[in-house]
């Protein structure tokens, strides 16, 4: 099992990405998917047709969404915590992933950068 973690300079105010990060119709504005997402913890979750599910572990409003993400048959329970901070630029997302496992982790890695949030950050810089 490995773990990633990063940070992402998203150009928009933190209110705004939690926001496109927990309501499903914002979701499916910079992913172009339908999402099933709420802020309710213990609710599964579901995006990308399904290729991003699990259950929500915590929530602070505007600065912290944390989430246990499902990789099939896992030993330990592989978990998610994304945190906003305020940037001068906009948003700092501090990304931790932890317990990916060992064949699935540079997937997952592109995955964070180029989809995640790297689709994020084209939807707000307009490219």
């Amino acid at each position: 099992m490995k773990e990633f973690k990063a940070y992402f300079i998203v150009p928009e105010e933190p209110e705004i990405v939690y926001k496109a990060l927990t309501n499903p119709v914002v979701i499916k504005l910079w992913t172009g998917y339908e999402a099933e997402m709420s802020e309710e913890v213990g609710a599964e979750f579901s995006m990308r047709d399904g290729d991003i599910c699990g259950i929500n572990l915590g929530f602070e409003k505007n600065k912290l969404i944390q989430q246990q993400w499902f990789f099939g048959d896992q030993e330990e329970a592989s978990i998610v915590s994304i945190k906003l901070h305020k940037h001068k630029k906009g948003c700092s997302a501090e990304l931790l992933h932890t317990n990916i496992p060992d064949q699935d982790y540079e997937a997952i890695v592109a995955g964070w950068r180029e989809a995640y949030f790297g689709e994020l950050i084209d939807f707000y810089t307009g490219e």
